[in-house]
C-alpha cells in the first residue's frame, strides 16, 4: 500500500492501479453512465422500429439482438455497477472506515467489467450476430438455436458474476469489520444497511447464474442435453434456475434504490427517518422473500395448482414489507419542513412511479390474471416501472445529492429541476402507455404489431425519446458542475442531511478518516 498520507498518483496509472475507495468509486459510476447511454441507445432503435406498424428500420432478428443486449447492459452494465460505484465511494465514509476491507480486490473486481462489457457488445460482429435470446436468454433458444456467439456471451456472464461477487464479498467485509467505534449496528444508515443486505443476496444467487450459463456451455459444446427434451433434459429447468437467480436479482437491484431515498426525503424533511427498525426489518424480510417467489415468472410453463397458489401468496406477501417502506417515506414527510430541490423530486418521483410500478406487481402476481398478461407489453411496463422509474430515479437522485459533496461544487439546480420535468413526464409517456397496448395484448420483443396499437406505440416512442434526451442534460449538468460549478462553503453541503459523511470538509479529501471518529 505504502504511505497512503500521499494524494493521488498522476495520469493513467492513479485509474489503472488505485486501490481508493473514492477513485473506485468514480471509475464505476461512469463506466455505468457509459453503459446506460449504449443501452439506451439500443432502446432508441427499439422505440424507432415501434414507432409505426409494419417493418421500418431494421430486421427482426437484428429487433431481437437489440432487445437482449439493452436489457442485458441496462441491468448488468448500467444499474448494477452504479450502485456498486454509490457503494464504494459512501460506505466507508458513513461508517467512518478509511477505506474498503480489501482494496486490491476491489480494483480488480472493476477493471474486469469494462473488457467483459466490450466483448459482449463486439457480439454484434461476430457471425450471426449477438444472442437474440432476449435478456433472460431461455434454452432452447440460447442454446440449440443460438448462434456462435452465446459462447462469448456465456463468458461474460461469468466475469460480471465475478465482479458482482467480489465487489460484495468486499461490502460485507468493510460493513461488518470496519465500523467506527460506537457504531452499532441499528445505528448505521439505511443505505449502509440495504447494500449489507444485498451483498448477501448477490453472493447467494450470482453463483445460482454461473451454474445456468454453464449448463448452457454444456449442451452448445459438449454434448450435454440439460435444457433439450430429445436428450431426457428440460427446457423448463432452464427457468426454474434463471429465475431463482432472476428474482432476486430484481430486488438485488431496488434495495440500495430504497436505501439512497432514505438517506434523501430525511434530510429535505429536516427530521429523522420514520420507523428505522421498521425499515430495516422490511428490508431483511424482502430479501428473505425474494427467494421464495420464483416461479411467479412462470405460470404459463404448466405448473400444478398448488405450485401456482404457493408463488402467488408469497408473491402477494412481498406487497407487505414494501408497503412498510412507503409508508415511513411518507410518514417522514408528513409535517417536516420540507424543500424540493432536484433530489428531492427525483426520490419523490420514485416514489409515486415505484409505487405504481408495485400495484402492478401485484396483478401480474394473481396466476390466473398472469395467464392473460404474460410475455405482453404490460410485464414490460410493469418492469420499467420498478427498474427505470425505481432504480434510476433514486441513482439520478444520489448524484444530485452527494455530487456537491463530493467535487465541493454545486450543480445548477434550474437544470436539475429541468431533467426532473423531462425525465418524468418522457418516462410515463413512454411507459404508461404500454400497460394499454399490453392489456389489450400486444405481445412484447416483436418488431411489427397490430393496427390498433398504433397510437399508444407512437406515444411510446416520443416519450421514450423524450426521456432519453433528458439524460444528456443530466451529463452536461454533471460534467459543468465538476468543472465550473460554484464552490460549496458549507460543510454539510445540505441543511437537513444528517450522517458522518457531512461532517468531513467538502470536498471530500482523497484520505478520509485517518483515525475513526466516534459515534454518540
Amino acid at each position: 500500500m505504502g504511505d497512503h498520507h500521499h494524494g493521488p498518483a498522476k495520469g493513467l496509472t492513479r485509474w489503472l492501479f488505485t486501490t481508493n475507495h473514492k477513485d473506485i468509486g468514480t471509475m464505476y459510476l461512469w463506466f455505468s453512465f457509459s453503459m446506460f447511454l449504449l443501452g439506451g441507445f439500443f432502446a432508441m432503435i427499439i422505440r424507432a422500429e415501434l414507432f409505426q406498424p409494419g417493418m421500418q428500420l431494421i430486421e427482426p432478428a437484428f429487433f431481437n439482438q437489440m432487445t437482449t443486449l439493452h436489457g442485458l447492459i441496462m441491468v448488468f452494465g448500467a444499474i448494477m455497477p452504479s450502485f456498486v460505484g454509490l457503494a464504494n465511494w459512501l460506505i466507508p465514509m458513513m461508517i467512518g472506515a478509511p477505506d474498503m476491507a480489501l482494496p486490491r480486490m476491489n480494483n480488480w473486481s472493476f477493471w474486469i467489467l469494462p473488457p467483459a462489457f466490450l466483448l459482449l457488445a463486439s457480439t454484434l460482429f461476430m457471425e450471426g450476430g449477438a444472442p437474440a435470446a432476449g435478456w433472460t436468454f431461455y434454452a432452447p433458444l440460447s442454446t440449440t438455436y443460438a448462434g456462435p456467439s452465446v459462447t462469448y456471451f456465456i463468458f461474460c456472464i461469468h466475469v460480471l458474476g465475478l465482479s458482482s461477487i467480489m465487489g460484495s464479498i468486499n461490502i460485507i467485509a468493510t460493513v461488518m469489520n470496519m465500523r467506527a467505534p460506537g457504531m452499532t449496528y441499528m445505528k448505521m444508515p439505511l443505505f449502509v444497511w440495504t447494500w449489507l443486505i444485498t451483498a448477501f443476496l448477490l453472493v447467494a444467487v450470482m453463483p445460482v447464474l454461473a451454474g445456468a450459463v454453464t449448463m448452457m456451455l454444456m449442451d452448445v459444446h459438449f454434448g450435454t442435453s440439460f435444457f433439450s427434451a430429445a436428450g431426457g433434459g428440460d427446457p423448463v429447468l432452464f427457468q426454474h434456475i434463471f429465475w431463482f437467480f432472476g428474482h432476486p436479482e430484481v430486488y438485488i437491484i431496488i434495495l440500495p434504490a430504497f436505501g439512497v431515498v432514505s438517506q434523501i426525503i430525511p434530510a429535505f424533511s429536516r427530521k429523522p427517518l420514520f420507523g428505522y427498525d421498521s425499515m430495516v426489518y422490511a428490508t431483511a424480510s424482502i430479501a428473505f422473500l425474494s427467494f421464495i417467489v420464483w416461479a411467479h415468472h412462470m405460470y404459463t410453463v404448466g405448473m400444478p395448482v398448488a405450485g401456482e397458489l404457493f408463488f402467488m401468496y408469497a408473491t402477494m406477501l412481498i406487497a407487505v414489507p414494501t408497503g412498510v417502506k412507503v409508508f415511513n417515506w411518507i410518514s417522514t414527510m408528513w409535517r417536516g419542513a420540507l424543500s424540493f430541490e432536484t433530489p428531492m423530486l427525483f426520490s419523490i418521483g420514485f416514489i409515486i412511479l415505484f409505487t405504481i410500478g408495485g400495484f402492478t406487481g401485484l396483478m401480474l402476481s394473481i396466476a390466473p390474471a398472469d395467464f392473460q398478461y404474460h410475455d405482453s407489453y404490460f410485464v414490460v411496463a410493469h418492469f420499467h416501472y420498478v427498474m427505470v422509474a425505481g432504480a434510476v430515479f433514486s441513482m439520478t437522485a444520489a448524484i444530485y445529492f452527494w455530487l456537491p459533496k463530493w467535487c465541493g461544487r454545486m450543480y445548477n439546480e434550474t437544470m436539475g429541476k429541468t431533467h426532473f420535468w423531462i425525465s418524468f413526464i418522457g418516462f410515463n409517456l413512454a411507459f404508461f402507455p404500454q400497460h394499454f397496448v399490453g392489456l389489450a395484448g400486444m405481445p412484447r420483443r416483436i418488431p411489427d404489431y397490430a393496427l390498433q396499437f398504433a397510437d399508444f406505440n407512437m406515444m411510446s416512442s416520443i416519450g421514450a425519446f423524450i426521456y432519453g434526451a433528458s439524460q444528456i442534460l443530466f451529463l452536461y449538468n454533471v460534467i459543468a458542475t465538476i468543472v465550473a460549478g460554484d464552490p460549496v462553503s458549507d460543510e454539510k453541503v445540505w441543511d437537513g442531511a444528517e450522517g458522518l459523511e457531512w461532517t468531513l470538509p467538502t470536498p471530500v479529501p482523497y484520505h478520509t478518516f485517518e483515525t475513526p471518529p466516534l459515534v454518540k
